[in-house]
């Protein structure tokens, strides 16, 4: 990628055309209606722009945790069907309602709220119903979903809801062979019985989040939800690879050397002196640290691409800056590349996610969301 003059210290570059391609991809693979997640600020792309690429690819629809965020793509003037799953207790629904957005329920309480908000808007709300297949967090427990059901039923026959959707959520999609998927569907599938029994007919039935829509056919239904795998990466690493998918990761991340040095063996780097030179080593210092999101499990394990080659983090991650080891010669103003996606050689949010101990969701979107001192830049191409 070519360097940019624009940033000073560092930047966060996203590539909208990756995004847009790999939800082409995506939507050729599965043959059904694509949901693209943009929560979290586009899992830290930056949530208008990639929910734009998302649309350009395809994307019948959007789904966000928030309130805020679904209005705040209302204010962008995006028209389409947009889910937002995670109401607040006390929260009013009718700022939602009234800008057409389609909500969750996943108790009697929450949808007698909803429907008594759209009673007063005049205009009935959408509202997908949630399950709990056993993930155990958001969504009815099965021993109330009768109930929720029946309640829907007459707010629907009272005019005051449509339910459009029905849906849950796997636990262990990206383990193919974990028993609890083949339990979820068979609870999900369950569920849906209930609620054609009591008279619904959902538009859409949803399970799937990114590893079950790429590796479990069966639970596609009419809809399925792409998060991590629109920005490019792969949500089951273990099973296949970004590449292996068709994926383009859309993000990278890189920085201008602050200075270069040579040391001594002996030398003590970063605090509490965890690593030690064993021999003399020419270094480089960067200006981002964990107040940039870099994550402080990346101190001594993560690697970078400075000088064209490879060069590993020595040291511990601080608040501000981090040492790396660099070719002879590299100096202030060079530029390193944390991660990217990894066509020159540079390493890739999974592979710093394998070597921070933690999955490439969050590398990508703590760094992203952190991108306060980085200047944030979004290209096409």
């Amino acid at each position: 990628m070519e360097a940019s003059a624009r940033y000073r210290r560092a930047e966060i570059v996203v590539d909208l055309g990756a995004i847009r391609r790999n939800v082409e991809t995506l939507r050729e693979r599965v043959e059904v209606p694509v949901m693209v997640v943009v929560k979290a600020d586009g899992y830290g792309h930056g949530m208008l722009a990639a929910a734009r690429a998302a649309r350009a690819g395809g994307a019948t629809w959007l789904g966000v945790a928030d309130r805020d965020e679904a209005l705040a793509l209302r204010d962008a003037g995006d028209t389409g069907r947009i889910l937002a799953w995670l109401g607040m207790p006390g929260e009013d629904p009718t700022p939602l309602l009234a800008a057409d957005v389609d909500v969750a329920a996943y108790s009697v309480a929450e949808l007698t709220a909803i429907a008594t908000a759209a009673r007063a808007l005049g205009s009935p709300a959408r509202v997908h119903l949630k399950v709990d297949t056993g993930l155990s967090r958001g969504g009815a427990p099965v021993a109330d979903w009768d109930a929720l059901v029946a309640a829907a039923r007459s707010a629907e026959l009272a005019g005051e809801v449509v339910v459009a959707g029905v849906w849950s959520h796997f636990a262990c999609s990206d383990e193919p062979a974990h028993p609890a998927n083949d339990a979820q569907e068979s609870v999900f599938r369950d569920a849906l019985e209930v609620a054609e029994r009591e008279g619904l007919a959902p538009e859409v039935r949803h399970l799937a989040n990114s590893a079950a829509a790429l590796l479990r056919p069966s639970s596609r239904f009419d809809l399925v939800r792409f998060g991590l795998a629109a920005y490019g990466l792969s949500p089951a690493p273990e099973e296949a690879s970004a590449a292996d998918l068709g994926l383009v990761p859309a993000m990278t991340v890189r920085a201008r050397v602050v200075l270069g040095k040579d040391l001594d063996a002996g030398a003590g780097i970063s605090y509490g002196h965890t690593y030690v030179t064993e021999r003399p080593v020419h270094v480089a210092l960067v200006p981002l640290g964990y107040g940039d999101g870099i994550p402080r499990h990346a101190s001594s394990a993560a690697q970078v691409l400075v000088g064209g080659v490879r060069g590993d983090v020595l040291g511990r991650i601080c608040m501000d800056q981090f040492v790396v080891e660099a070719p002879a010669g590299v100096a202030a103003g060079d530029e390193v590349v944390l991660f990217g996606p990894g066509a020159d050689g540079e390493p890739t949010a999974q592979e710093w996610a394998e070597r921070c101990g933690t999955i490439s969701y969050e590398i990508v979107t703590r760094i992203g969301g952190n991108a306060g001192r980085a200047a944030r830049r979004w290209v096409e191409g």
